[in-house]
């Protein structure tokens, strides 16, 4: 008998599957991930229930509306200040308090729904303060990555949160939603304030995180926005990952015109809505699982110009298809693209960045990540209403391309940027 071909080695086998050497090599790091991923589906639990109580008390989807302008607003001008407090204080102390803010908050809106409490007025207000405590925490936590792990683990680390962030926000609203229908919003509410143990425990486990000056040295004295800015501007590596992401997310995001696609391409409902949403989720998760190949990249630059160049070219497609499997498809391709260009625009902010200047840096990340998407929704319902939702998204994807094109021309260094020599 012949015999068998031996195995594949676990090497070859899982060589294109998500690298976990990050979670191996660093307890630290490892603490931090799976404390931030707890945290995270208990974040969109409550975000999910707030939303589902304000309409419960109002009956108005206006009111739920302005439930995210009142965490937009304070996500925007917090992240800045907050990634400047993150350059000046200890960022361990930093995450520890603003995750305990954030805890406290969740322990408010418990207490509220167990008491029966129909302010609605409450639920704004503890929505505003929960993302002035997001946007206090997530610089400082994005800052701490550099120092827990070797810059060649931080494409498979940011691949990582990636990849459970998008988890999180496809399972955690499902699990939200199950959560409050069975046992009531203050279920969910009290959830969130458990998870919230998991990244406390990883936050106090942590060492000491001041953030230290080019020379090496613990910084000193008070770390301003304005000096940030000014860094920024002079650095056109990193300057230029911004305004890769605002190409995709402000010309090309056809979110905002889901629900008049889903009726007048497809003749489908409120469940076409919903997959037309699900799809570009799925996509970035699927991306996230198979990111071992995201290591050997070296050439990030070039990498972030291809994926977004690849998040246009799925969005034109996608606005020329009139087959809804089709169309989810290339939503899905489109969302595994931005993952791609997410993880290797974190890389470089974090390897190409000064200690002393991270946390600043991570704040302007917050702002265009928050910002981007919303101003597109803006955009595309402008130009759809101007011409046709077909005009719009196509005509959105174009112009991504083009942009993206112009940038590579225009700046041509940054497609030569090599990972094992960062130059912001």
């Amino acid at each position: 008998m012949p015999e068998a071909p031996p195995a594949a080695p676990p090497a070859q086998r899982t060589r294109y599957l998500a690298d976990i050497t990050p979670l191996r090599r660093s307890a630290d790091f490892r603490r931090l991930w799976a404390g931030n991923t707890v945290s995270w589906v208990g974040q969109q639990m409550t975000a999910l229930a707030v939303s589902l109580q304000v309409y419960a008390i109002t009956g108005s989807t206006f009111s739920v509306g302005l439930v995210g302008l009142c965490s937009l607003f304070p996500l925007i001008a917090a992240g800045l200040y907050g990634g400047a407090v993150a350059d000046t204080v200890d960022r361990r102390t930093l995450g520890l308090a603003s995750a305990s803010g954030a805890t406290l908050l969740s322990v408010v809106l418990a207490a509220a729904a167990l008491l029966d409490l129909r302010q609605v007025w409450l639920l704004y207000t503890v929505v505003a303060l929960q993302s002035v405590c997001f946007a206090m925490n997530s610089p400082a936590r994005s800052a701490m990555i550099p120092k827990l792990l070797s810059p060649e683990q931080l494409p498979a680390a940011n691949a990582l949160t990636s990849l459970t962030t998008n988890l999180g926000l496809m399972g955690g609203p499902m699990l939200g939603g199950a959560v409050v229908g069975l046992w009531g919003f203050q279920a969910a509410y009290l959830v969130d304030v458990v998870s919230f143990a998991f990244a406390l425990y990883a936050m106090w486990r942590l060492p000491s995180m001041r953030p230290e000056k080019s020379s090496g040295l613990p910084g000193q004295g008070r770390a301003s926005v304005r000096g940030g800015l000014r860094f920024l501007v002079t650095r056109p590596n990193l300057r230029i990952t911004f305004l890769a992401d605002l190409a995709a997310m402000v010309l090309a995001q056809p979110r905002a015109l889901f629900p008049a696609i889903a009726g007048l391409w497809y003749g489908g409902d409120t469940k076409t809505v919903g997959l037309l949403v699900a799809a570009p989720a799925v996509g970035a998760v699927l991306g996230g699982l198979f990111s071992g190949w995201l290591g050997r990249i070296h050439r990030h630059g070039l990498a972030v110009l291809l994926s977004v160049g690849g998040w246009g070219a799925a969005v034109t497609v996608f606005g020329l298809s009139r087959n809804l499997w089709l169309g989810l498809l290339f939503l899905g391709l489109a969302g595994c693209a931005d993952s791609i260009s997410a993880v290797f625009r974190t890389t470089m902010l974090q390897a190409a960045t000064p200690d002393d200047m991270r946390g600043r840096l991570q704040g302007v990340f917050i702002v265009v990540v928050a910002g981007g998407p919303r101003l597109g929704d803006f955009l595309a319902g402008s130009a759809a209403d101007l011409a046709s939702p077909s005009w719009a998204v196509v005509g959105g994807g174009l112009a991504c391309l083009v942009a993206t094109a112009l940038i590579a021309v225009q700046w041509r260094n940054f497609a030569r940027y090599d990972a094992r020599s960062p130059q912001p």
